[in-house]
């Protein structure tokens, strides 16, 4: 005869309970070739902590920090909390936007079934963990993939302009790189705020430029913006390595600009090494130099969709591409190819 304690030792342990899977874009090692340094793989369904939501994503997009927190360059990216010897994030996505799944314990201002857009972690992926300062209601009148546009590129662009730049109506504004991400969204605000806007592009993407409210486009292919005689109260330089010398020749003595972008390829500078000079420079000349790092909040969601629910405010999706291709996406954007923003739809079958 068997006591119960003796029944109970012969019972098999308890399996734990089956973690949800997804699929995702995975990414084991820093590398600056999409298509070596991402796969599709299915993996576990990230946790959430007591402060964060889970989204199930409808869609994701692409801009140049995807590149550089997929390379890890340059070094400085690493060093900032990406990850010193390889990703601390199972992939570089950042924007999304999709519809509240759960919500942790002390999360009281979203609840699941909510329309959500802006930054997450790992978003290449049917759902992403995000914290609620840097969520906002989904703009109405938007699809998934127009919301997903956004995010990055669009607190970007206002903060340049509004903020850094101060654009004020009647000044004259020269928005260098209009045809890329944060570019398309700086010309239309700067615009909406009364200014005369002067957009740089190559010639096949300037009809985008000027639908999107820019006054005068350049073709910066036949024409260099800052040979000229034309002095502009604010530059935003959104891309490219010109000089500080030289983009300082293309402003009004009291102008003021706006380093956004650079790129170098360099290693362990990429480009920053010149925003830098910028600053250093700025109080020693009448002139304001500088750059900024985007401050990524819900506040300026909340503008950013008020903007667009107005009609003053859209975004340009130049491409969407599946999941499965986000290697492809990637690609399409650093070989120059897109106008506006690159967009990646997930698939949307994996229960809430």
């Amino acid at each position: 005869m068997t006591t119960d304690h003796e029944t109970a030792a012969r019972r098999p342990a308890p399996t734990p309970a089956a973690v949800a899977r997804m699929t995702a874009v995975v990414q084991d090692r820093y590398d600056a070739v999409p298509e070596s340094a991402l796969r599709v793989a299915e993996v576990d369904r990230p946790a959430i902590g007591a402060d964060e939501v889970l989204v199930r994503v409808h869609a994701a997009s692409i801009d140049r920090g995807t590149w550089h927190l997929m390379a890890g360059l340059p070094y400085p990216v690493r060093a900032a909390g990406f990850g010193l010897r390889r990703p601390k994030g199972t992939n570089p996505g950042l924007n999304l936007s999709g519809v509240v799944a759960s919500v942790g314990a002390d999360v009281t201002d979203l609840k699941p079934g909510d329309q959500v857009y802006g930054i997450g972690r790992s978003t290449f992926a049917e759902y992403a963990p995000a914290r609620p300062g840097k969520l906002a209601r989904k703009p109405a009148g938007l699809s998934f993939e127009q919301a997903a546009a956004v995010p990055v590129s669009g607190l970007t662009a206002l903060q340049a302009v509004r903020d850094r730049g101060q654009v004020q109506a009647g000044q004259r504004v020269l928005v260098l790189g209009a045809s890329g991400g944060v570019g398309t969204f700086a010309v239309q605000l700067a615009a909406h705020l009364g200014a005369e806007v002067t957009g740089v592009c190559s010639g096949p993407k300037a009809d985008v430029v000027r639908s999107l409210g820019a006054h005068h486009v350049i073709d910066h292919t036949h024409e260099d913006a800052l040979a000229g005689d034309q002095r502009y109260d604010v530059v935003l330089d959104t891309g490219g390595n010109r000089p500080i010398g030289r983009l300082r020749r293309a402003l009004t003595p009291r102008g003021r600009l706006v380093v956004i972008g650079g790129e170098t390829g360099g290693r362990w500078l990429g480009g920053i090494d010149r925003q830098l000079r910028a600053h250093l420079l700025s109080p020693f000349v009448g002139q304001t130099l500088g750059t900024f790092i985007s401050s990524e909040n819900a506040r300026d969601l909340d503008a950013l969709r008020e903007l667009i629910e107005a009609s003053a405010l859209s975004p340009v999706v130049d491409q969407a591409f599946p999941l499965d291709q986000v290697a492809a996406g990637i690609r399409h954007l650093i070989d120059g190819h897109a106008r506006g923003k690159v967009v990646v739809t997930v698939a949307d079958s994996s229960p809430a």
